[in-house]
């Protein structure tokens, strides 16, 4: 074995510990990050400390290779400890979306008119598809390839849609000069 082989190579107990990659979102609502973070609160505060406790109390009593009252701790401990871990990782990661705050206008509009950024759509996209027959109140599915959203239509509105008329581009080459043709 080489003296390179030697210090790659990796001890033959124990996980592969891979490299951190990028931190996955975990998108959640307040109410569900609040519940991990009782759970969290819960188990540093209040059910680990009991169970360190009875496991020192076990610990006291002699040999620990036969008492399951300091075993059983024991492995309590460690599933506490992993999910605290667990939890933790969960919380850090967290981006809270608000169901009740995420309230969309869009404007269906013919394919030729399409500006996202003021939220016209094209008649001919998933998302109109889903719209076209909605009634305020009706709940509708939105199925893309990556994902089905579930939309709560809460207005419906058939109004005049406000579009810049056609302006010449700056610097275009057709400028007339003071004799028209």
């Amino acid at each position: 074995m080489t003296d390179w082989q030697m210090r790659t190579k990796r001890p033959l107990r124990g996980p592969v510990r891979e490299e951190a990659g990028p931190t996955l979102k975990n998108y959640i609502t307040p109410a569900g990050l609040q519940r991990l973070k009782d759970e969290h609160l819960f188990l540093l505060s209040r059910e680990r400390p009991a169970v360190v406790e009875v496991v020192a109390w076990a610990a006291s009593n002699g040999d620990r290779s036969e008492n399951a009252d300091y075993l059983y701790g024991k492995r309590r401990l460690g599933q506490i400890d992993s999910r605290i871990r667990f939890l933790t990782k969960r919380i850090d990661a967290a981006v809270v979306v608000d169901p009740a705050g995420l309230e969309h206008i869009v404007s269906i509009v013919g394919i030729d008119e399409v500006d996202l950024d003021r939220g016209y759509i094209s008649w001919r996209s998933p998302l109109a598809n889903a719209l076209m027959k909605a009634s305020p109140g009706d709940r509708v599915d939105l199925r893309a390839p990556a994902k089905t959203e579930h939309l709560e239509i809460i207005e419906v509105e058939y109004s005049p849609i406000p579009m810049d008329p056609f302006r010449e581009p700056l610097g275009a080459q057709s400028k007339m000069s003071g004799s028209q043709v």
